[in-house]
């Protein structure tokens, strides 16, 4: 077992910017993805950006330019770096973990999930 414990969400304005943190137990940090998913109300979970050990990073259309993934190994964090954002970001944004090198866009293939972390944007 393992965990993932998100934190940093919150209220902004649009245009402003957030930082989200995920600490990982060390097992799950080993494994070779992580990535963030976000919530929407009435929505379905959608993949926001993947960092994957060796490999590199990669982004929705709907971030790219705006978001940035970056992970601390000596913290076992992983980051979400957000700026310019939007009314349409507003959504719980969930920390995943999975073994894959390959990480699906399908959050029901990921293996470990954090509790979510609140984002709302106001316009």
């Amino acid at each position: 077992q393992g965990h993932l414990v998100e934190s940093g969400g919150g209220l902004v304005q649009a245009g402003g910017s957030l930082r989200l943190s995920c600490v990982a137990s060390e097992n799950i940090f080993r494994l070779n993805s992580m990535g963030w998913f976000r919530q929407a109300p009435g929505k379905q979970r959608e993949l926001v950006a993947t960092i994957t050990r060796g490999i590199g990073t990669d982004y929705a259309d709907s971030v790219k330019g705006r978001f940035t993934i970056s992970s601390d190994n000596a913290k076992h964090t992983v980051y979400l770096q957000l700026n310019n954002l939007k009314p349409e970001d507003t959504a719980v944004y969930y920390c995943s973990a999975d073994s894959s090198w390959r990480p699906s866009s399908i959050w029901t293939t990921w293996e470990y999930w954090g509790q979510g972390t609140q984002v709302t944007v106001s316009s």
